[in-house]
């Protein structure tokens, strides 16, 4: 099966973070970093992508920082995945020279057909159903939120 890289990940606690920090003022990316511990060069380049797509919103300068492009419960995991996924290099042959023809005509349209029920799953999650799923396992950002001068979800 397809598997979970690090940016997916980064990515998804990303737009996470900012769903349970944004407040008055925007959630700045060194934040998210110290907070999610996710590295700065990944984190940046995965912030702008995400904004490119809608997910975030930016805001330069000293009071800038990230904010949900809209509402949370209408941005799908599916939605961020699929960001990462346009971000990282394919590596999946698609050159009919590369692999038998039993990979092509068997192996590749299976997998095909699996990826495709999968992002049709992570369509149906979204960052309001995983914010619950946080606060159901006692995730409470609250105390953070407070230290870090932002206001809770």
């Amino acid at each position: 099966m397809p598997r979970l890289s690090k940016k997916t990940m980064f990515a998804i606690e990303a737009v996470l973070d900012v769903a349970f920090h944004v407040g008055e003022h925007p959630v700045r990316s060194g934040d998210i970093t110290e907070r999610q511990r996710i590295p700065k060069r990944y984190l940046e380049q995965v912030l702008q992508h995400l904004v490119r797509a809608g997910i975030l919103a930016g805001k330069r300068g000293p009071r800038g920082g990230y904010r949900l492009g809209r509402d949370r419960a209408t941005i799908t995991l599916g939605e961020v995945v699929r960001v990462v996924r346009n971000l990282e290099v394919e590596t999946e042959p698609s050159d009919p020279s590369i692999g038998s023809p039993l990979a092509h005509e068997v192996v590749w349209p299976l997998w095909e057909k699996l990826r495709e029920e999968m992002m049709a799953q992570l369509d149906r999650v979204t960052i309001e159903d995983l914010c619950q799923q946080a606060r159901s396992k006692g995730l409470n950002v609250s105390e953070t939120a407070q230290h870090a001068g932002h206001a809770t979800i």
